[in-house]
């Protein structure tokens, strides 16, 4: 537990991301974990925190890309663009052709321009905007480019709604629940999400995940730091000669990689994660300090 590691945990419905913090903090028995990025109370799925030193990496791991598993319902919109929201129209979708809602999810997907929902946590001169929602105020959130790279329809089926199971693969940023609000929109029916689950982020899936239950059956990281930087992070080794050096976070003569990476001693022991600044590689986070 001195170095950590990362915990990918399947987070359960009903529980803020903090709330997962809080009680792998009594499950791990340390106060020292933090998480990359939030999920909706409502949503279930990866949740990647880390613990100790670990703790050091969640700023540096790319988690740029995510997918997720969704269901939207069509003929109903709410206040939050989801299923917790007030209902604020109904519509009838039966004249809503298959063809009509493939051809609108055609134009949600790619390289995008988006309005999150009134209630996402972005800040607005310096309050999050569910703060200023739930104060009566109006909201008003600029668009963001996002890049939707995958929209696509597993299963539908139709009542007095359609409800439409979709997997999303995109960038950081997007709001699922902008999706549906927008394609219900396009549609002339309003829409919202009632299920979402995410499935991956960055490099990190639900193949590696655990509940919450499992996680107190074993309090164990799910990856140990030396396999968490290997997983997300290409690793260079270094000569002996070089160890003491970066390990003191002094410069030593640079691999061929962009960005950041990972050098490691001869018995595969990840030192430090390392950028090259010039000709020489510089530390970014001393994993193992002399």
């Amino acid at each position: 537990m001195i170095l950590g590691g990362l915990l990918i945990v399947d987070k359960p419905a009903g529980m803020t991301s903090h709330d997962v913090v809080s009680r792998c903090r009594r499950i791990m028995k340390t106060r020292k974990i933090g998480h990359a990025g939030t999920l909706d109370p409502m949503a279930t799925g990866v949740l990647v925190l880390g613990v100790e030193r670990a703790t050091k990496l969640l700023g540096l791991l790319s988690l740029t890309t995510k997918s997720y598993a969704a269901t939207i319902r069509l003929g109903q919109a709410t206040t939050t663009d989801d299923a917790e929201g007030e209902v604020i129209s109904s519509a009838d979708v039966s004249a809503v052709e298959d063809a009509d809602i493939k051809a609108q999810i055609a134009v949600l997907t790619g390289d995008i321009m988006q309005v999150p929902a009134t209630v996402s946590a972005i800040k607005i001169d310096g309050k999050r905007a569910y703060a200023l929602a739930r104060a009566g105020e109006d909201v008003v959130i600029p668009a963001r480019p996002v890049t939707v790279s995958r929209f696509e329809v597993i299963e539908s089926r139709r009542g007095q709604f359609i409800d439409l199971d979709v997997v999303v693969d995109c960038s950081s940023g997007t709001y699922i629940r902008s999706l549906a609000r927008d394609l219900g929109a396009a549609l002339g029916v309003g829409g919202h999400l009632t299920a979402l689950r995410r499935t991956v982020v960055g490099p990190f899936g639900l193949d590696v995940a655990r509940t919450l239950d499992e996680l107190a059956d074993d309090p164990t990281p799910s990856l140990e730091i030396d396999d968490a930087i290997r997983q997300a992070f290409p690793v260079a080794a270094i000569e002996p000669t070089h160890v003491d050096d970066i390990s003191h976070g002094r410069p030593i003569p640079k691999h061929d990689f962009e960005g950041v990476y990972g050098v490691a001693d001869e018995n595969g022991e990840v030192i430090a994660l390392v950028e090259n600044r010039g000709k020489s590689a510089r530390t970014v986070f001393v994993v193992r300090p002399a």
